[in-house]
């Protein structure tokens, strides 16, 4: 049987953004972020274009997140992923529910793969608590 927090989540995936909640690495204190999420299977992805930016950063050093997607609040836990596949197979799922942007990504991915720039993609699962 499914757990009520996923049912919820299901209900607001079709949403766009999702305003995220983390906290700082070094004061602790709560920022917010608006991003975009995807929901593939059972399984919450968020990913960046810049790995170096602010909120990457403290994700990767205090996961306890806070999301809140169509008016439905959730806590989590997220993951960086290192793994290349499992990136890769996150950000797959991005590409195809944000099918609009896909020639600006692709664009991109290009540039990266001609050495032209560096790619600082980075992806997170994010585990809901309860």
């Amino acid at each position: 049987m499914e757990s009520t927090e996923l049912a919820r989540l299901r209900q607001a995936a079709g949403k766009h953004t999702t305003r995220l909640t983390h906290f700082g690495r070094n004061t602790g204190k709560a920022h917010e972020v608006t991003i975009w999420f995807v929901l593939a299977g059972d399984r919450l992805y968020i990913g960046t274009a810049n790995v170096k930016r602010q909120w990457v950063q403290n994700v990767q050093k205090t996961p306890k997140v806070k999301l809140s997607i169509g008016g439905e609040n959730f806590t989590g836990t997220a993951r960086f992923l290192s793994d290349r596949s499992e990136h890769e197979h996150a950000m797959a799922a991005i590409r195809r529910k944000y099918w609009i942007f896909r020639p600006i990504i692709e664009f991109g991915r290009m540039l990266s793969a001609l050495g032209l720039m560096r790619d600082n993609t980075g992806s997170f699962e994010v585990t809901l608590a309860g």
